[in-house]
């Protein structure tokens, strides 16, 4: 198993995580509101937490392989939805 993490700034992580966890459900198993939301993918899971400045993101992989793509994959889906603040600023920590 691998993990990671990461502490995206932004006032509208809520808006950004729903949206995303939305855009997910009609593939994969996913659970949210407001504060915070769980996609389950086929080999890793991604728990979003809603702060006040920022997103919490905790991605946890089958290996690190896969780690580090799904590091990308979710990069570029918040992207799409914060396109206002495009580029967030993802800073991963790997655990």
């Amino acid at each position: 198993m691998a993990s990671a993490t990461a502490a995206v700034p932004t006032t509208n992580g809520s808006r950004y995580m729903q949206q995303l966890c939305k855009h997910w459900s009609h593939k994969f198993d996913v659970s949210f509101d407001k504060a915070q939301g769980r996609i389950t993918f086929p080999e890793a899971t991604v728990i979003m937490t809603a702060e006040p400045e920022a997103l919490a993101v905790v991605l946890d992989a089958d290996d690190p392989a896969v780690l580090e793509r799904m590091k990308d994959v979710l990069a570029s889906h918040l992207d799409r939805f914060a396109f206002r603040e495009a580029p967030l600023p993802f800073r991963w920590l790997n655990a």
